[in-house]
């Protein structure tokens, strides 16, 4: 009965582990050339089994912000109405409109001043025109931010419910004031704009990803911003992240986006395209468009390596 049950158990790491392969096999596959750094990062890096650093390894940062010269980046244009305004790291996307502006998270708050209002100003833009700041997640690389906003624009900040109880909680660093709660589906309309808020938790327990149209030289395209890449170490989050990026391809798909965005310019292609567009000749192609099925490979990249990764989980 022992070897019964030794070889049992055998059989079903074995199954386990060649289905483990097989959903790797499938985001290698999404993710081509495209998408190679969402790709190692989601089936090799943090999380469920992942690349961890030895206790104590990760080095303090000191106090104070971090020198500028390791985190500024320059503003640019992406669309007639989409600029980037963030980190060499870390993204603010910022959607013009008739009758304001509306930006898609806030990174830190010693950077949020320098590259968000400091950008603005360099390309034309009024931060005070700021009217709306959708925080995808709870995290100070996105949230760090919204309190300048407030204070200084009287920004209206949006998150979802759940990340809002978990800004309520934190004990450190800078966040905003509790303000408006995002719900599922929610359309927010700012002049001839609207745009379309989806709660997609796993990532964090509200994670926000939007949908939003842009142009391009006057020809109207549809973005798709997924809110939170990562993983966390526990079955029933990376659960919930996979049926999110199931849900998420559903609604992308139907609704034909041909543009995926980040709020981390390594998962986009960021890193990569923004320096393009610096130096874009007119009528030349813009990188960001890239069709509806290679928006759908990303998602399946995000699904794909979470699914190989689920068995390795808390």
């Amino acid at each position: 009965m022992r070897v019964l049950t030794t070889c049992g158990l055998l059989l079903a790491v074995s199954t386990l582990s060649a289905q483990d392969d097989a959903h790797i096999a499938a985001a290698k596959a999404a993710a081509g050339e495209d998408f190679q750094n969402l790709f190692q990062f989601q089936c090799y890096g943090p999380g469920p089994g992942g690349q961890r650093p030895p206790a104590g390894a990760l080095p303090q940062r000191p106090p104070g912000p971090p020198d500028r010269s390791t985190w500024y980046a320059e503003p640019v244009k992406v669309f007639d109405n989409l600029y980037f305004f963030g980190q060499s790291e870390y993204a603010v996307w910022a959607i013009t409109t008739s009758q304001g502006i509306i930006v898609l998270d806030t990174i830190f708050d010693y950077s949020v001043e320098d590259e968000v209002a400091g950008g603005m100003t360099k390309l034309g833009l009024d931060p005070a025109n700021i009217k709306y700041a959708i925080v995808s997640h709870a995290h100070p690389d996105h949230d760090g931010g919204a309190r300048f906003l407030q204070e200084h624009y009287g920004t209206r900040v949006i998150m979802s419910p759940a990340d809002w109880d978990v800004l309520d909680k934190r004990t450190i660093g800078t966040k905003p004031k509790r303000d408006i709660e995002a719900t599922d589906g929610q359309k927010l309309t700012l002049g001839d704009t609207t745009l379309t808020l989806y709660i997609t938790p796993g990532h964090t327990p509200g994670t926000i990803s939007t949908v939003f149209p842009v142009k391009d030289n006057g020809t109207p395209h549809l973005a798709a911003l997924w809110g939170g890449v990562g993983l966390n170490p526990d079955r029933e989050r990376v659960q919930l992240y996979i049926r999110s990026a199931q849900r998420f391809s559903g609604i992308v798909k139907q609704a034909e986006a041909d543009i995926i965005l980040t709020n981390h310019t390594d998962w986009d292609r960021s890193k990569i395209n923004l320096p393009m567009l610096a130096k874009r000749a007119p009528g030349s192609p813009n990188p960001y468009i890239v069709g509806n099925a290679k928006v759908l490979n990303f998602l399946k990249v995000a699904e794909e390596c979470a699914t190989a990764r689920v068995g390795a989980a808390n």
